[in-house]
């Protein structure tokens, strides 16, 4: 690799993580927060927290590539243009490919990586963080719940222990069960155990009180009672894998004797198209950063800025491919449709190319998305055109 398609690697490279890290940081945090009441609800440690946001990150790392390598090609090139760079290259009589081929060659290693972490590395940690999450619900009121605290098991089930004692003995008991519509249930019992299986919670010397929705209440007391845990603990411990959960094998043969799969095996089928899709946007982005911004331009051009009219264009195809994947659950065709997104978005940026003409989007998305981002230049004048590196 010659010395000027090494220095616009590590250019193109450094902006790209400068692009990827903090947006990743963002999407990272919002899910790992609709994830906290795993420490709230169940008592678990820190620890155990920390784990989960671990297995959450691969889910994110797929989605976010494809952007961030659009950032990195058009920052770096526009920047590249603003000195004069790309001007001072044409002079010299250098090919085009030099500064396709590096980017290109990023681009094609980023896509592996893509089909990596979405094949190989994603439902691995996907099958991890629900099982997870099913262990640490799988025995809430025998060995979770904390005394003295009042904690939500389950929708409209609430549940409070004065003390917890050995073999399993629960003194001081307090259950509101909500879930049925046209009553609510109250129980208080001076002492409790679940048993062995835990599919029950056999309270001793309380009373229960139901209270209709008219305002009626009924009291009753009882020696020994048995509330009902079956519905709760059948599914807790054992985590349901869905389709995004599997791997690329499962996907090609799906068990015609799993339960997820008979319920709804278009999912499967629309999950494994979008697998074989989505890997290879970041090379197809990649093309269309360097059809927007790829060549020398005037400064006196008024014109779009270049990293606008291409992320503009990716969301459109994201969105697109989105979509697609979407509709192939209840319509086949649309497999066909996926997959052409992808291909007609790299050939049209190849046909630019080789024709040395920009692409562009269209005048009245270019203008309304131009107003748009001067606003943003304004708020965030440093932003703009600097990227590290410096100049070559």
């Amino acid at each position: 690799m010659k010395l000027l398609e090494i220095y616009i690697l590590r250019r193109v490279g450094q902006m790209f993580l400068v692009a990827l890290l903090p947006v990743l940081a963002i999407i990272w945090t919002t899910q790992v927060l609709q994830r906290i009441n795993l420490v709230t609800d169940s008592g678990q440690s820190i620890g155990s927290f920390a784990k989960l946001a671990t297995l959450i990150l691969p889910s994110i790392i797929p989605v976010v590539l494809p952007f961030a390598i659009v950032i990195g090609v058009t920052q770096t090139l526009t920047t590249m243009n603003n000195d004069s760079e790309l001007t001072v290259i044409d002079a010299a009589g250098a090919k085009r490919n030099i500064i396709i081929r590096p980017i290109l060659l990023l681009a094609a290693v980023i896509s592996i990586f893509s089909f990596f972490v979405d094949n190989v590395v994603e439902p691995k940690a996907k099958t991890g963080a629900r099982q997870m999450i099913a262990a640490a619900y799988a025995d809430l009121l025998s060995t979770v719940i904390e005394e003295k605290n009042f904690r939500r098991i389950d929708e409209g089930l609430y549940v409070q222990i004065s003390e917890r004692l050995a073999g399993r003995v629960l003194r001081g008991l307090f259950v509101v069960d909500e879930r049925d519509p046209a009553f609510d249930m109250i129980y208080y019992a001076r002492e409790g155990a679940v048993d062995d299986a835990g599919t029950s919670l056999i309270m001793r010397d309380g009373e229960v009180q139901r209270k209709a929705r008219d305002g009626n209440v009924s009291i009753i007391k009882f020696d020994s009672y048995s509330f009902d845990l079956s519905d709760l603990t059948q599914n807790r411990g054992q985590a349901t894998l869905r389709a995004s959960d599997r791997d690329l094998a499962f996907l090609f043969n799906p068990d015609p004797a799993d339960k997820d799969y008979i319920a709804k095996p278009g999912s499967y089928r629309a999950e494994l198209h979008r697998r074989l899709s989505d890997w290879v946007l970041p090379f197809v982005f990649a093309l269309i950063a360097l059809a927007v911004a790829g060549d020398a331009r005037s400064h006196r051009e008024a014109r779009l800025h270049p990293m606008v009219a291409a992320l503009t264009l990716a969301f459109a195809l994201r969105w697109a491919s989105f979509y697609a994947a979407n509709q192939i659950d209840t319509d086949p065709f649309y497999i066909s449709v996926l997959y052409a997104i992808p291909v007609v978005a790299g050939i049209a940026a190849i046909v630019f190319l080789s024709m040395h003409k920009r692409l562009l989007i269209p005048a009245a998305v270019g203008e309304r998305a131009a107003g748009i981002w001067h606003r943003i230049e304004r708020l965030l004048p440093s932003a703009i055109g600097k990227t590290p590196g410096g100049r070559a």
